[in-house]
């Protein structure tokens, strides 16, 4: 780390008259969900602390994330201040602020449901279905129904012959009843 860099976050607690008695500093970015800093700091702050970062996205890499961890902090009793920000829990405006940063966030959330939703049936509506294309085609999947109710090979080997898991086979044999086929005399 530089010496700049610890110069600056130890002139912290002066230029934001905030008396720290723990800094941590993460260097890195990571794209992933996985932030084991964030994680030990978890395990450190107890009830009565404050929580305090440089900016918002120190702390969550979503807004649902961000939500997530000042529920958890609020739930245990410690209060969260971002710097850049001016968002501080422990006052009114600030709870307010920040609850309303949810309100929005769960009004993008519900919007892009809905364009999801609405784009999912007009693919449907012109004959695209979505997911994964099915295993066996209509063929393969008749003679696999008709290989099971012949029970002249084991389960495994069907298995085995068509490359499919046991979930599959039944889901297939539950959607394609067998075709009876009856030899009638003609007279």
């Amino acid at each position: 780390m530089s010496s700049i860099r610890l110069r600056y976050y130890g002139s912290l607690s002066n230029t934001t008259g905030l008396i720290c008695k723990l800094i941590r500093i993460w260097r890195g970015s990571r794209k992933s969900a996985e932030r084991p800093g964030l994680d030990k700091l978890r395990e450190q702050l107890r009830a009565g602390d404050t929580l305090v970062v440089w900016r918002l996205d120190r702390l969550g890499r979503t807004l649902r994330n961000l939500i997530e961890w000042v529920t958890w902090l609020e739930s245990e009793g410690i209060a969260f201040k971002s710097l850049q920000e001016s968002i501080d829990t422990i006052t009114s405006g600030g709870k307010l602020i920040f609850h309303m940063f949810g309100a929005l966030a769960e009004f993008e959330r519900n919007l892009i449901r809905e364009r999801t939703q609405a784009g999912l049936l007009s693919a449907r509506a012109r004959g695209r279905m979505g997911g994964r294309p099915p295993s066996l085609d209509k063929k393969k999947q008749k003679l696999l129904v008709k290989l099971y109710h012949d029970k002249d090979h084991t389960i495994a080997e069907i298995l085995e012959m068509f490359h499919i898991s046991k979930s599959t086979l039944y889901k297939i044999v539950r959607e394609n009843p067998p075709e009876i086929t009856a030899n009638i005399p003609h007279q």
